[in-house]
C-alpha cells in the first residue's frame, strides 16, 4: 500500500499574549501539548477546518484566520507523517473546556514564555524554527 501524508490544520488561537493548549490523550502523541487542529477534510476550506476544530475540540470560537506556516511532521514510531498548515486565530468567545476525555485530558490558556511541555511534535517543530516561513515572523 503507498503511504502518503496527510494533511493537518493547526490553530493558534490567541488571547491576549496567551495561547489556547490541549494535552492530547489516546493519539499519537499522547501526553503532549498541542493546540487545536485536526485533519482537513476533502472540500473543506482550511479556515473553516481551524474553526470547526478549535470549537469542537474546546468549545471556544476563534475569528480573523490568518495563514502563518507549514510543518513537516514524520511521527517515526507509529509511521504518521503530516504536512501540518498552520493557522493563527483571535479569541472570539467561549471557555475552554475538554470536550472528548477520550481525545484530551487538560485544556488552558498559556504565557507564550511559559509553555507547558512536552510538546506534541507538530509544535514542537513550529516552536524550533522547523517551518516554512520561519516562526519568529509571526511570534509576539
Amino acid at each position: 500500500m503507498l503511504q502518503r501524508p496527510q494533511v493537518g490544520v493547526g490553530v493558534i488561537v490567541t488571547k491576549g499574549n496567551q495561547v489556547l493548549l490541549m494535552k492530547r490523550r489516546n493519539s499519537h502523541g499522547d501526553g503532549t501539548w498541542s493546540p487545536p487542529g485536526g485533519h482537513l477534510e476533502y472540500g473543506e476550506a482550511i479556515e473553516e477546518c481551524a474553526i470547526r476544530e478549535t470549537l469542537e475540540e474546546t468549545g471556544v470560537k476563534v475569528t480573523d484566520i490568518t495563514f502563518r506556516a507549514i510543518t513537516n511532521d514524520i511521527f517515526e514510531e507509529p509511521g504518521k507523517h503530516y504536512i501540518t498548515i498552520w493557522v493563527e486565530g483571535k479569541y472570539g468567545s467561549g471557555e475552554p473546556m475538554i470536550a472528548s476525555e477520550r481525545e484530551m485530558s487538560e485544556v488552558g490558556w498559556f504565557p507564550w514564555d511559559a509553555l507547558p511541555e512536552p510538546y506534541f511534535l507538530p509544535l514542537g517543530n513550529l516552536l524550533a524554527g522547523k517551518s516554512y516561513p520561519k516562526l519568529n515572523d509571526f511570534i509576539y
